[in-house]
């Protein structure tokens, strides 16, 4: 088990800090687009505003309903969470112009610790790639043998310094910021849910699996 530990009123802090970090630039932007409203008579101008209100309500909407399932309480104590739920949020998210998303496996209810898990890598999967690309989620097995293998390929590939450290519950520093905040939080996760995760870098892809502790320890 880590020796580091963070005391729980600065981890609740530093993940609000995180979601609001995450929810204020479309919500300014909305903001920005009434004033626009507002003031412009001009019919170009006015549905250029129109055009961002919407466009940033629908990110707005997109990063609360992920943040809902990544970190919040998302039903009772011991609750399932359909995956299929998961893939849809997961995909409003990060799906866009740049970024492709697959997600492959069997639709089922599982444990809302392991989908939590889940949608924090790719959270971690998709910053390896900046710039845009593939990034790929397989889910195999169910129950005690789930399985999750993701792989993120793109142009500018880059694993943030740290991370490993971070989901090991061990900060390089010795500290943790907003920043750093959402890899520490998904290893606490994973230990939770007595799940291993592994990362390899490779020049054409960063691949993270995380499978049930005991049989990555048999393995």
């Amino acid at each position: 088990m880590p020796t580091f530990s963070l005391d729980a009123l600065d981890l609740a802090a530093l993940l609000c800090s995180k979601v609001c970090h995450d929810v204020i630039s479309p919500v300014g932007a909305i903001i920005n687009g009434l004033e626009v409203l507002e003031e412009e008579k001009d019919a170009e101008m006015r549905k250029f505003a129109n055009d961002l209100i919407r466009k940033s309500a629908h990110t707005a909407s997109a990063k609360l309903q992920f943040c809902r399932l990544a970190f919040g309480a998302a039903g009772s104590a011991g609750a399932s969470i359909d995956t299929g739920d998961a893939e849809q949020v997961a995909r409003n998210l990060l799906a866009d112009d740049r970024l492709k998303f697959e997600w492959v496996g069997t639709r089922q209810l599982m444990p809302k610790n392991k989908v939590k898990l889940i949608l924090n890598l790719c959270l971690i999967a998709s910053a390896c790639i900046p710039r845009g690309g593939l990034l790929r989620v397989v889910i195999s097995g169910e129950n005690d043998t789930t399985n999750v293998a993701l792989e993120a390929s793109g142009p500018n590939l880059r694993l943030a310094n740290g991370v490993p450290a971070l989901l090991a519950g061990e900060p390089e520093t010795g500290n943790i910021d907003a920043h750093g905040i959402q890899a520490y939080y998904t290893g606490l996760v994973a230990r939770a849910c007595d799940m291993n995760v592994e990362i390899a870098v490779t020049p054409e892809k960063v691949s993270i699996d995380a499978r049930p502790a005991t049989m990555a320890a048999a393995a």
